[in-house]
């Protein structure tokens, strides 16, 4: 999304396994003011069945929470508003036919983003409200199916880990009829601690110098310590062994009477009171911090920075072509190619000119990368490496997207592919990869001389090529890679006439 004027509002939107978040931000001359916050408890995670499906009933509680917060954003601009979905969403099987739902009832798209990734937009929003001092930090969210643990310095994330356990689902797996029993509290710490336990080199006390946390458990744990008396501030293993010692004597999750503690949080209190304590154990925490930003806040700055034409994801893609040694002035030659042949379009597939430009040039900045892996079907490796490595800035359906353009851009042309892919890029894309399969094609001599003007006319199943008198003639190679790529075309349904 390209922006000709920054919006006035910004929304972030968090669902999460255990509460959806949306919060609201006026855009002050690049500066965030925060002007709305909701919250709900909507437990996602617990709607998950045997067979990893949402249930009918989780989905409809998700829907009518979507519906409310949609009200608040209904005239909120496309591009102003991100949503993204987190570990339940992650792991569900039926995830994508709840999406098409919820979407309709937020009035807005909803991303599904990696555990890295949420672990690197939850440090974002922690950085922001941190001194910028230098110190290397250890930040801890504990989410409703999944942790977060990074460590960074400044507003630089450098290691990141995301484990597949949160205050739901821990609960839900040793505390399920929220009784609690110290053999219950000693399995649910042995089996955190055993999720941690290849991150503990890395994460250990003396890879960092201060110890941060983020999200509801962690304040909510904090607010009871402090009211207790068992904390100055912060949270401490002393306070978290006399929280233990509180919550065991009580002996069931409905009956804790502890001051901060609402209602709907005392179910998830002990599965979240287990991770945290191993964690404190397994790294050997002394005292952490309690922060305000979590991963909504760190879903506005991240938009912002796509407002200001500072995007990660541009960076990321510069540093995966690094990575895997794409020649760049080839590279460079497409980007150009692409450009001109976008300029004597409209939109492109529904998709705005300027949007599919963005998208168009990085994927000509990846489409080579798979030759770093064999030659042969590099085109595949390349869309394996895209779909499945973590990249910074980009969402799941982000991947998909650039893996299927860059599979997309030689060889067999297959439209099936792009039917797999969210709206609109389930219309756009196929376009877009056309344009991507020519300019690649008309640069595969990979010289430094620049192509003649070259008309392009894309409309529906066709695709016109108009060289300068003689061009082709001069130049067989192409005219004979144009009649390869012709027949490859046809077999999609797709004419490929050029003159």
């Amino acid at each position: 999304m390209q922006y000709a004027h920054a919006p006035e509002l910004v929304a972030a939107i968090d669902l999460g396994s255990n509460s959806f978040h949306m919060i609201v931000a006026s855009l002050r001359e690049g500066e965030l003011v925060i002007v709305d916050r909701l919250r709900e408890m909507v437990r996602l995670a617990a709607g998950l069945s045997p067979s990893a499906n949402l249930t009918p009933e989780a989905q409809q509680k998700a829907i009518d929470c979507l519906q409310r917060f949609g009200q608040r954003l209904r005239d909120m601009p496309p591009g102003s508003v991100r949503a993204v979905g987190t570990n339940t969403l992650r792991i569900a099987r039926n995830a994508g036919q709840f999406l098409l739902l919820a979407e309709q009832a937020l009035g807005h798209p909803i991303e599904i983003i990696s555990g890295i990734e949420e672990a690197r937009l939850i440090y974002q929003g922690v950085a922001q409200s941190l001194a910028t001092d230098g110190k290397r930090r250890l930040v801890m969210d504990i989410g409703g199916g999944s942790t977060e643990y990074i460590i960074g310095v400044d507003k630089t994330p450098m290691h990141k880990e995301s484990l597949h356990m949160g205050c739901v689902s821990m609960s839900l797996g040793h505390f399920p009829d929220g009784k609690i029993t110290s053999k219950r509290f000693k399995r649910a710490v042995i089996a955190a601690q055993m999720e941690l336990e290849p991150l503990e080199k890395t994460f250990r006390n003396g890879c960092w110098e201060e110890a941060v946390g983020a999200s509801g458990t962690l304040r909510t744990i904090e607010k009871i310590l402090v009211m207790c008396g068992w904390s100055k501030g912060g949270v401490t293993l002393e306070g978290l062994n006399r929280l233990v010692d509180v919550m065991l004597a009580t002996g069931q999750a409905d009956k804790l009477q502890l001051p901060e503690l609402s209602a709907d949080r005392k179910p998830i209190l002990p599965g979240g009171l287990a991770i945290l304590y191993a964690t404190f154990k397994s790294l050997g925490i002394p005292h952490m911090n309690v922060a305000d930003g979590a991963l909504r806040e760190g879903l506005l700055y991240d938009l912002v920075g796509r407002i200001y034409h500072e995007d990660v994801r541009a960076r990321t893609v510069a540093a995966m072509a690094n990575r895997y040694h794409v020649d760049q002035d080839h590279a460079a030659r497409i980007r150009q190619t692409l450009r001109d042949f976008l300029e004597q379009t409209g939109s492109v597939g529904g998709v705005d000119r300027e949007t599919a430009a963005q998208w168009l040039d990085w994927a000509a900045q990846l489409h080579e990368i798979g030759l770093d892996i064999a030659h042969s079907q590099y085109h595949k490796h390349g869309a394996y490496i895209i779909e499945n490595a973590d990249l910074p800035g980009f969402s799941r359906q982000d991947q998909k997207l650039l893996a299927t353009l860059v599979r997309s851009h030689r060889r067999k042309f297959s439209p099936k592919l792009f039917k797999e892919l969210v709206a609109p890029w389930n219309v756009a894309a196929n376009p877009m990869a056309i344009l991507l399969r020519l300019a690649v094609l008309l640069n595969r001599s990979r010289q430094p001389a620049p192509l003649p003007t070259i008309t392009l006319s894309l409309t529906g199943a066709c695709a016109q090529l108009c060289f300068p008198p003689g061009w082709l003639e001069d130049h067989p190679l192409t005219a004979a890679d144009l009649e390869q790529e012709a027949a490859h075309l046809a077999a999609a349904g797709i004419a490929l006439p050029f003159s």
